[in-house]
């Protein structure tokens, strides 16, 4: 039963890192296609310099890959929208 449960939390956790990363898709749209300036830099800037850290120490201390890509897509695709809204600046 603890077992199904840890499959089940895993799969969990993989789908938050997959929902998240759908949700920055109309960010990165309006930014990307539309040049519609609809992202905070100020926000976005925090957010990835604060998913670079989270993901660099997912990196070289913890050893679960599963964190390592959430991690890592979080990062990415923060640091897309604050380049693409650097770039409409």
């Amino acid at each position: 039963m603890v077992e199904l449960l840890l499959k089940l939390l895993m799969i969990a956790y993989a789908s938050t890192g997959i929902i998240a990363t759908i949700g920055y898709l109309p960010t990165m749209k309006d930014l990307l296609i539309h040049k519609k300036k609809s992202a905070n830099l100020t926000s976005y800037f925090i957010w990835t310099l604060s998913s670079v850290i989270v993901f660099l120490y997912s990196l070289f201390i913890l050893q679960d890959v599963l964190v390592r890509i959430v991690t890592g897509l979080n990062f990415i695709c923060c640091a897309i929208i604050f380049i693409l809204g650097l770039r409409l600046r």
